[in-house]
């Protein structure tokens, strides 16, 4: 990875290839090999590198960040896309690394598939933690697939299609989108550069179109999310941001829409973070921090439990 981490961040980062099915997965690590695992899942049109805050603020703990099927360096591999093909990459992860199971985290789309994830290989996954994604999106009825992805992704479908000159001209391109305009850092900077594929004046972005048209339709309640819903049976965690991809209000996820689903789910616990939008509760101090908190509360709940199975074998 080119660029800084974080100041006073020693990185542990590197990168492998996992075997899955068409060909092979990018799968970025932080930590140590032997600490308690996090398998953190990005958004839509994201790759792994959306964590390297959040894993700053793991220390000691082993995260596992891949990009998925259709984006990052993953992005040639093959369809059909959608959320259960997602959880079985995410198991072929797991598996070829040696895994048992998991504290898994998903940011916007990535919530999605960790729940389909969690469902479809229920003995990987100890707990979820899902930011800013993962309940269906509130959207109109009536709408076309292709109006539900615009509604849903908005400008960040039509920049699939564009080109850029340099990475400079890329890092512009960002720096004048509002999600980031108050909240610019290296990091980001070190995002953008490894999501643009192809040679200078003909850069573009490494996410498959074709890949974020299919996955999208299932945001807003496709039948493997329902059904991963309507069974849900672990310790799970959502995180909401108070302002949506463009800095605004509404947010994705209004108040009124997360009590439905605290009603609908007893067991979900809800956190509703604060001065930050969709992206930078990940890729932002502030919300990275919050983030953080969150998952070695999930990771300390696992210890605690499995301390007292130990405990309960020796009595």
């Amino acid at each position: 990875m080119d660029g800084a981490m974080t100041d006073g961040f020693e990185s542990t980062y590197r990168r492998t290839a996992v075997p899955v099915r068409g060909g092979e997965l990018t799968v970025g690590h932080w930590g140590p090999e032997d600490g308690p695992v996090v398998l953190a899942v990005h958004g839509v049109t994201a790759s792994h590198l959306a964590w390297p805050l959040v894993a700053a603020g793991l220390p000691g703990a082993r995260v596992i960040a891949p990009d998925l099927r259709g984006r990052g360096r993953s992005n040639e591999l093959p369809g059909p896309w959608g959320m259960p093909q997602h959880a079985d990459d995410l198991a072929d992860v797991l598996d070829a690394l040696g895994v048992d199971s998991a504290v898994v985290v998903g940011h916007s789309m990535g919530a999605f598939a960790s729940l389909v994830f969690a469902n479809r290989h229920p003995d990987k996954v100890s707990s979820l933690v899902l930011i800013d994604g993962g309940l269906p999106l509130p959207t109109p009825a009536g709408l076309s697939d292709d109006e539900v992805m615009r509604a849903t992704l908005g400008p960040a479908a039509d920049r699939l299609s564009m080109t850029f000159a340099s990475r400079e001209a890329y890092r512009e391109f960002w720096r004048h989108h509002p999600a980031f305009a108050e909240d610019w850092n290296p990091l980001i900077e070190d995002y953008l550069d490894y999501d643009l594929v192809g040679e200078e004046p003909n850069l573009r972005p490494s996410s498959s179109y074709e890949a974020v048209a299919a996955d999208s339709i299932e945001l807003r309640g496709g039948e493997s999310l329902l059904r991963a819903l309507r069974e849900l049976s672990h310790p799970t965690t959502f995180i909401s941001a108070p302002r949506g991809l463009m800095n605004e209000i509404p947010p994705l996820y209004p108040e009124a829409a997360i009590a439905e689903w605290r009603e609908k789910l007893p067991g979900l616990a809800t956190v509703a973070a604060e001065n930050v939008n969709h992206y930078t509760i990940v890729m932002a101090e502030d919300g990275a921090r919050l983030v953080a908190a969150n998952i070695r509360a999930a990771l300390d709940a696992v210890h605690n439990s499995s301390a007292r199975d130990e405990e309960v074998k020796r009595t």
